[in-house]
């Protein structure tokens, strides 16, 4: 085996595809080194005694791994199914699939900006030394714009092209949200809690109001993420509290189940 292949290290979680099943196991390949070929043994598909392993992999299949043992001087890889909780393979996939997005953005700024395969690795480059992922770059620039990008020194060529790919990005939203009671027994009380609810929507960016039905009341917040989302509804909530209280009213909020939107 080659020094210079690069080898996954043991209890690595890993993407691999299924391209042979034996009696003893599975051959599979690792999507994230250049195909590297590892096997999957039967004891490590699932707890207990396997009697078919169709029934657990099939040839073709995309399937989440723990890398058991290595020995590079061999070229083995031992991997295992069964050692990898959900979690972890939701992590995993979750990652898998925000690099391939982080790599069609990409491809969009080359063709847009019609860029050198050295402009593009050279874009790359600078990515990943300010963010986590080509795709958490991507989302950061179509939040906030390309300032970070041109104090890297990324070419103004590259930067147009960015701008344009970026505009396109449905951003990832979440929703935060609950009930509100409140009554007012004042002859004046419904214009009291009207002037309350006035221009909470102005004051508090990305939230919304929704009558229910006396004496209940929707508000929600639609943020880029919970903590900001959660900045915003605690003042909010806190004002409208405040404002019904002083009205010699009565207040209570029951929080809602958040919601996070799907990612493009």
């Amino acid at each position: 085996m080659s020094d210079d292949v690069e080898f996954p290290e043991p209890g690595e979680i890993v993407l691999a595809t299924v391209v042979k099943i034996i009696d003893q196991g599975a051959y599979v390949t690792l999507d994230e080194y250049d195909g590297l070929q590892g096997f999957l043994h039967t004891q490590e598909i699932a707890p207990g005694w396997i009697k078919a392993i169709n029934r657990y992999v099939k040839r073709g299949e995309k399937k989440v791994l723990r890398v058991k043992k290595v020995n590079p001087a061999r070229g083995d890889i031992d991997l295992s199914l069964k050692q990898v909780s959900g979690d972890q393979r939701k992590k995993k996939l979750r990652e898998v699939k925000r690099f391939e997005k982080g790599q069609t953005l990409l491809a969009g700024v080359a063709e847009k900006g019609s860029l050198t395969e050295g402009a593009v690795r050279d874009l790359e480059n600078a990515l990943y030394e300010r963010f986590d992922s080509v795709y958490d770059a991507f989302l950061s620039v179509a939040r906030g714009g390309t300032d970070l990008l041109e104090k890297a020194g990324v070419p103004p060529k590259t930067l147009d092209a960015v701008r344009y790919v970026c505009s396109r990005i449905k951003l990832p939203t979440v929703e935060i949200r609950g009930v509100v009671e409140m009554t007012c027994q004042r002859p004046d009380g419904a214009e009291r809690i009207r002037d309350i609810l006035v221009g909470l929507d102005a004051r508090y960016l990305g939230s919304s109001v929704t009558y229910l039905g006396a004496p209940r009341y929707r508000v929600a917040i639609t943020a880029g993420d919970f903590k900001s989302a959660e900045k915003t509804l605690k003042p909010m909530v806190a004002e409208i509290q405040k404002g019904i209280l002083g009205a010699g009213g009565t207040f209570s909020f029951q929080r809602e189940e958040s919601r996070k939107s799907r990612e493009d």
